[in-house]
């Protein structure tokens, strides 16, 4: 593959997704939802974060670490709890980091 087709691959899926994303937003605006289906998609974002962050907190050393000894697992049951109680994100980000580092500095 020459260097010209390759940077038209990535030019042409870059648009592609653009094109496709926008879509969605334009005719969104037009679209009348039903309300239990507008009520569902706002659980949306918090389950992706839910997907992406929990497997990283559970896994330790290749497998699943659900043990006091996997430190970002504890850092992140910090965090879970400040986040429960202030709903402030810049302080959860600081106190589980901080536990994290806390942590770290004693092992």
């Amino acid at each position: 593959m020459s260097e010209a087709t390759l940077w038209l691959t990535i030019l042409g899926a870059g648009l592609c997704t653009w094109l496709l994303r926008l879509s969605f937003i334009e005719l969104w605006q037009w679209m009348r939802v039903p309300p239990l289906l507008d009520r569902a998609l706002r659980y949306v974002p918090p389950a992706v974060l839910a997907a992406l962050v929990v497997p990283a907190l559970a896994r330790s050393g290749g497998g699943i670490d659900l043990s006091p000894e996997n430190l970002r697992l504890v850092a992140g049951v910090v965090a879970a709890f400040v986040a429960w109680f202030s709903r402030n994100v810049l302080l959860t980000l600081a106190a589980g980091m901080g536990m994290l580092w806390f942590l770290q500095t004693l092992t």
